[in-house]
């Protein structure tokens, strides 16, 4: 007996040992590499204590059951690429709801459902086969296999002793999945510090603005905007560009239960198509060329709030379903992933295009239109809502005096009369450019001495047009070289910049892939050609 305990002692050490490892992955933030090599090293460690050919942990994965780590003679690429469905194995869905081991017998391998590895291995009928369900709490997160080629019953003391290794070896994966939550949920946060430091500045309050408006017809829009945003289902707002509707989805977003969620924003339009996929739903390191960090994407970092798609119409056709499945299941792969991620995420999405003309000329889903279009909206251009433009003026003016340390500016009646005659076809885009012009011109609080900042303003910038008899016939130059002209005069200010926020697609007011094809019909060449013409000035 004395001579037993030591033998005893030394053969539960591999035991004691994964104790410990479990212990001190439990007190830090392991991560899931870590943890799959510490399930690796806990099957390896029971290799001492029970008797198999071929231990597997199998994650379980909705309804299926992925092998994340396996050990034994019998182990290789296909063990470990193993897959099955439970749909196909009652036996092993009867281990997970009874939360018990299982021992197979010889009638369950030839009259039921098989052993897990059929298919992979070629075990003889009746051999050793046990299955043990992981278990945290209420949660099974997979199984443990233990499989012997030879022809016995694993015995009672080895199914308890399994079922004990069981419960360190879920222990151990909780935890990964704990650390790879929080490592989520880390980056997550960094990325909406990223979008919020990126989209603050400029950005008043949607909801106050909205519901200062003046204008009948506006009023109407954000009673309808309220009874939308308290339902929470996807809103397709419609308008001429400039109107603010990206303002509307952000009061919408304000009015709902998400408004304490993050309110995150993607451009459609000011993409290039090739990253639209990688920003809307992240990627992997490696995923692709300068991919040198995972990156999360917009829809996890709207995760909890309210994603808002503007420009929806310039979506590439090819990432409609991708986007489709996302909005209908709140699920979607990363760049470079197989792993689904799981979403809640409310879309509000806005345009200038006419969708349904795009469906009928096959640029846009006809099941994502009508996914999208669940509440249809439209923002009314600002020459129907005329009253609003002292309200949209003034509050503009002082958040730019807030801003920059500039100012007070007042208005004076005759302006803003002038303001009101002007038909503005930018809307509230042209507006807030003719005042921040103005305010440039003219010094700190005299404001109202400008005269008329509206067209006289644009016109005085541009300089009055000669008279046409100043012209001769010979000098007037072809339709194709002054648009050429004037496309390399915009290329010019923004050194070669097509995309984004002021480039030459913005400042010729067209989009950045109607202005690459009109260069390349002028035979221009492309947007590298110019990048790297204005990388040597």
């Amino acid at each position: 007996m004395d001579g037993a305990m030591p033998n005893t002692s030394r053969r539960l050490r591999p035991l004691i040992d994964l104790t410990e490892d479990v212990r001190a992955a439990a007190g830090r933030a392991a991560s899931a590499d870590e943890i799959d090599d510490l399930l690796a090293e806990a099957l390896a460690a029971l290799e001492g204590v029970l008797p198999f050919d071929l231990a597997a942990v199998f994650e379980l994965r909705s309804d299926e059951l992925r092998v994340r780590a396996a050990y034994g003679r019998l182990d290789g690429p296909r063990v470990r690429n193993h897959v099955l469905s439970l749909k196909d194995f009652p036996s092993l869905q009867d281990a997970i709801e009874k939360r018990q081991t299982r021992v197979f017998t010889e009638h369950d391998h030839s009259h039921g459902d098989g052993d897990p590895f059929d298919g992979v291995l070629d075990f003889p009928p009746g051999h050793s086969c046990m299955v043990v369900p992981l278990l945290v709490g209420d949660r099974v997160l997979g199984l443990m296999t233990f499989d012997r080629e030879r022809c016995e019953l694993y015995p009672e003391n080895t199914v308890r002793l399994a079922t004990a290794c069981g419960h360190l070896v879920a222990l151990a994966m909780n935890y990964g999945e704990q650390s790879t939550s929080l490592d989520r949920l880390r980056t997550q946060l960094e990325e909406q510090n990223r979008l919020l430091i990126e989209e603050m500045p400029g950005r008043g309050n949607a909801c106050t603005l909205l519901a200062a408006s003046r204008s009948p017809v506006m009023r109407d829009l954000v009673v309808t905007a309220r009874r939308a945003a308290a339902a929470e289902i996807p809103v397709l707002i419609t308008g001429e560009t400039g109107t603010g509707k990206e303002l509307l989805a952000n009061a919408i977003h304000g009015w709902s239960p998400r408004r304490d969620g993050p309110f995150v924003t993607v451009n459609c339009a000011a993409l290039p198509p090739g990253l639209i996929e990688s920003e809307l739903f992240g990627h992997l390191a490696g995923a692709f060329s300068g991919a040198t960090r995972a990156r999360i994407g917009r829809f996890q970092a709207a995760n909890g709030g309210t994603l808002c798609l503007d420009e929806i119409g310039e979506l590439p056709i090819e990432l409609q379903p991708k986007l489709l499945r996302a909005l209908q299941e709140g699920m979607f792969e990363p760049v470079g992933s197989d792993i689904s991620v799981l979403v809640d995420v409310r879309v509000v999405a806005s345009t200038n295009r006419d969708l349904e003309a795009g469906v009928k000329d096959g640029s846009f889903r006809e099941d994502l239109y009508y996914r999208l279009n669940v509440f249809p909206m439209r923002v009314p251009p600002l020459r129907e809502r005329t009253d609003d433009i002292r309200v949209i003026a003034a509050a503009f003016l002082a958040a730019l005096s807030r801003r920059t340390g500039r100012g007070p500016w007042t208005l004076s009646e005759s302006v803003l009369s002038a303001l009101e005659a002007h038909p503005f076809p930018g809307n509230v885009r042209e507006l807030v450019n003719v005042l921040e012009r103005a305010t440039i011109v003219g010094p700190n609080e005299e404001f109202d001495a400008l005269a008329e900042p509206s067209p006289a303003v644009a016109a005085g910038a541009a300089g009055a047009p000669p008279p046409a008899e100043a012209f001769e016939p010979a000098e007037f130059p072809t339709l194709e070289s002054a648009e050429r002209h004037h496309i390399e005069r915009a290329l010019a200010r923004t050194r070669g910049r097509i995309y984004g926020d002021g480039g030459a697609a913005e400042i010729l007011d067209i989009h950045p892939n109607t202005l690459l094809s009109r260069m390349r019909r002028l035979g221009m060449g492309g947007a590298r050609d110019y990048r790297r013409r204005h990388a040597d000035d």
